[in-house]
């Protein structure tokens, strides 16, 4: 009898614990949606005279100007330092970067990205540690063109002109001006239900140096990301590929996106390039900060 009383016992606490946590999972599930319904409703509900707008995870290493649908007198700094193996030498970039939008759907760029070079023990007696330099001068503009609430999409084109600068160890010794970069670009996002982002980022390259290189490439980036409910913070992975002289080459780079304050956040992301020749693997940060935010 007593062990029939132990039987029912324990049946009846596995009952109530599974249904209590059946209830614990339902009031978490209902917390997340409620955190993504006022977070959603955040950036995409509509002030007096705003223009409607979609919240989209964008990539951290081919990043956008501006947001997209962005608002007039949206701003941000970003400051990115990254690594790469370089088969004999390592690559280290530094970039600074200024975004604002002008109008409504109109983003603008201002952007000073350099890279330096370290000699490391394999390089090689055939192989030449480039010079360090200060890349380009890059301006750049983009055009939401359609913000579509019921689809959760948005499309836009841009487009971005480097002006390329000479080593710096041969500033004085020639022009400091030496060419140009021409980047017309078109981007298409979508956002399927609240927390999964897809995004992609396409367009034509062409170099044009004055005494130097003249190429000209085709680049395609995407990215698919999960947004934390009620958050900013994102984990997800960007394809970066470019075509040129008919060889496609291909970096796979994981990232995640984590805010410290509302307009303080960080990004993270490794590269893992499918086509190893020259190049290993790579690390980069972004630093991101709205001021006004």
């Amino acid at each position: 009898m007593k062990k029939k009383y132990f039987i029912v016992a324990i049946l009846f606490w596995t009952v109530q614990y599974s249904y209590s946590q059946e209830i614990k999972s339902d009031s978490l599930r209902r917390e997340n949606i409620i955190l993504d319904s006022l977070f959603l409703a955040e950036t995409e509900e509509l002030k007096p005279n705003e223009k409607p707008k979609v919240l989209h995870a964008e990539p951290l290493y081919i990043d956008l100007i501006r947001d997209l649908g962005a608002r007039k007198g949206e701003k941000e700094w970003n400051i990115g330092m990254g690594m790469t193996d370089k088969r004999g030498f390592d690559e280290f970039e530094a970039l600074i970067e200024y975004e604002w939008a002008v109008i409504d759907r109109l983003g603008l760029e201002i952007e000073l990205p350099a890279t330096f070079f370290s000699k490391t023990n394999q390089l090689s007696s055939n192989i030449e540690k480039p010079s360090n330099r200060l890349e380009s001068l890059k301006l750049a503009s983009q055009w939401s063109f359609l913000v579509s609430e019921k689809a959760k999409t948005t499309l836009a084109l841009g487009y971005l002109h480097e002006f390329k600068l000479a080593d710096l160890n041969k500033w004085g010794e020639e022009n400091l001006y030496k060419g140009n970069i021409f980047n017309p670009f078109l981007v298409a996002a979508k956002r399927w239900g609240r927390n999964f982002h897809t995004l992609v980022y396409t367009g034509p390259k062409i170099t044009n140096e004055f005494e130097g290189k003249k190429e000209a490439r085709y680049d395609i980036n995407t990215s698919f990301h999960y947004m934390l409910s009620g958050t900013r913070n994102f984990i997800g992975v960007e394809i970066n590929q470019e075509i040129q002289s008919g060889k496609l080459t291909t970096v796979l780079r994981p990232q995640m996106r984590v805010g410290f304050a509302e307009n303080f956040l960080i990004g993270i992301v490794s590269g893992i390039p499918i086509n190893r020749e020259t190049s290993g693997l790579s690390t980069f940060l972004r630093i991101i900060y709205e001021p006004g935010h």
